[in-house]
């Protein structure tokens, strides 16, 4: 009988994925982010109607990728659009779908994330699976929300090994409730600060004086800088570490339920990237820095085809955005701190030394015994 190693290793690495759902994150280690409470999953589907779903793509030594979708309801979103708008903070990307959300400020697909050179590939899966909708039977235009980060490090990204069942297969996955993260759907062959990156999210609650709304943050972190937590460079402080600022991305997709039009979400996705700068990000040369937001409040939705000439809607005034801001930047700060805490090896990309984090923190005094 012949032993296929590969497939044994799939198997395991499954299994371990299956495992690690309740994987630990920076709060679990005492660190805590920000001054807002996160929800109960702290997670971008705490925010109602919101799931996400992974397809993790690993095969012999080489292939390490993936896919995440990230749907912002439930029902055919090309017939009942969502208040959307794109922050770029430095554009060395391939996102596709900018131009549209940009000049009529909605999203009308879902969102999927992978690597850089699936891209492509991913925006006709996109339009397949709008196509294919009940409803949807005369669209003959789509515009696919697709991001991306270039995972061709660790992963054989030349060989284009996702193909459209996968952006499929993680569309059929989207689930409310826990997220995965670390190595796990688009953030499979990430890297970040040089550690092994990936998937992560948080969340924020805001007051009930300042409306109760939630704001969810998910990242897919690739992206180089000067490693920071709690203000405290932690890359100077580490024994043996050099510091290197490699190039590389970061996509942000922030949702939230309040209700935003595409004007003040694209002020909200700004605000996101205050957040990444927090972790010590700093948009290098070669990163595509890009935030996609979006407001799943009803009174944002606009209807693919209506009667009515005039829309009615209540909106948030702008005097009252900042403390979406401030929930937002911690959120932010907080996924990307998690895509860390959640990551495991991949080949030669350790992870993150967390006893080695832990006791700096310890040090000064941002962690008590």
């Amino acid at each position: 009988m012949t032993i296929d190693i590969n497939k044994i290793f799939i198997i395991f690495f499954l299994i371990y994925l299956s495992l690690s759902a309740q994987q630990k994150g920076v709060r679990d280690y005492g660190i805590i982010i920000g001054e807002l409470s996160p929800g109960t999953h702290n997670a971008i589907t705490d925010v109602a109607d919101v799931t996400v779903g992974h397809y993790t793509l690993i095969k012999g030594e080489n292939i390490r990728t993936g896919v995440t979708a990230i749907l912002p309801h439930q029902g055919n979103i090309f017939q009942d659009k969502v208040a959307a708008a794109i922050y770029i903070g430095n554009g060395f990307g391939k996102l596709v779908g900018y131009s549209q959300v940009e000049e009529l400020g909605n999203i009308e697909t879902p969102v999927i994330l992978t690597n850089t050179l699936s891209t492509f590939t991913a925006a006709e899966a996109l339009i397949e699976y709008t196509l294919r909708q009940s409803g949807n039977e005369k669209v003959r235009s789509v515009n696919p929300v697709v991001g991306e980060t270039n995972d061709g490090y660790l992963n054989d990204i030349r060989g284009l090994h996702i193909k459209k069942e996968h952006i499929f297969r993680a569309i059929q996955n989207a689930s409310s409730g826990p997220v995965k993260q670390g190595v796990v759907g688009a953030g499979t062959g990430t890297i970040c600060f040089g550690y092994k990156g990936g998937i992560g999210t948080s969340s924020r609650i805001l007051s009930e004086k300042f409306g109760g709304y939630t704001v969810g943050v998910l990242v897919q972190t690739n992206f180089g800088g000067d490693l920071t937590i709690k203000g405290i460079a932690i890359e100077q402080e580490l024994e043996e570490r050099e510091h290197d600022v490699p190039d590389g991305s970061c996509m942000i997709v922030v949702a939230t339920d309040a209700p935003v039009g595409s004007r003040n979400l694209k002020r909200l996705a700004k605000r996101a990237l205050f957040g990444l700068a927090l972790t010590g990000g700093i948009g290098s040369n070669g990163s595509g820095d890009y935030v996609i937001a979006f407001s799943t409040a009803e009174d944002m939705r606009i209807p693919y085809r209506t009667d009515a000439g005039l829309k009615e809607s209540s909106e948030l005034y702008n005097s009252y955005m900042t403390p979406l801001f401030d929930a937002v930047i911690e959120a932010t700060e907080e996924a990307i701190l998690n895509s860390l805490f959640c990551a495991e090896r991949i080949k030669d990309i350790s992870p993150l030394p967390i006893e080695q984090v832990i006791k700096i923190l310890k040090l000064h005094n941002f962690i008590k015994d």
